[in-house]
């Protein structure tokens, strides 16, 4: 069972407004910051991390949603919060396609 994930970004601050504005339709919120890093989830559940540094390697994430409309809504906040994306949202049967952060 995943407890956390963390991945390293290389602008935080940037990495943190893009995610604040995603991930508030999934009923994700900040729930710890500081100074090297900040983390996303449910209200006491740090579950989504990201730590200043140089990334590795790609990456691929997918967060669940309860249903159509808040996969909607996580592609609606992402786009103009700086996500790019390859399609409209919930392109698969059960997925959306990778929205990521402008860098």
């Amino acid at each position: 069972m995943l407890d956390h994930l963390e991945v390293k970004v290389k602008d935080l601050a940037s990495s943190r407004r893009f995610y604040t504005a995603a991930l508030a339709p999934l009923g994700f919120t900040v729930q710890y910051e500081d100074e090297a890093a900040v983390a996303f989830g449910p209200q006491g559940a740090p579950a989504f991390w990201l730590g200043q540094g140089e990334p590795r390697g790609s990456a691929h994430i997918a967060f669940a949603a309860k249903d159509r409309a808040a996969v909607n809504a996580f592609h609606a906040a992402a786009v103009p919060a700086g996500g790019r994306t390859m399609a409209g949202p919930g392109s698969g049967p059960t997925t959306t396609p990778p929205t990521t952060p402008r860098s």
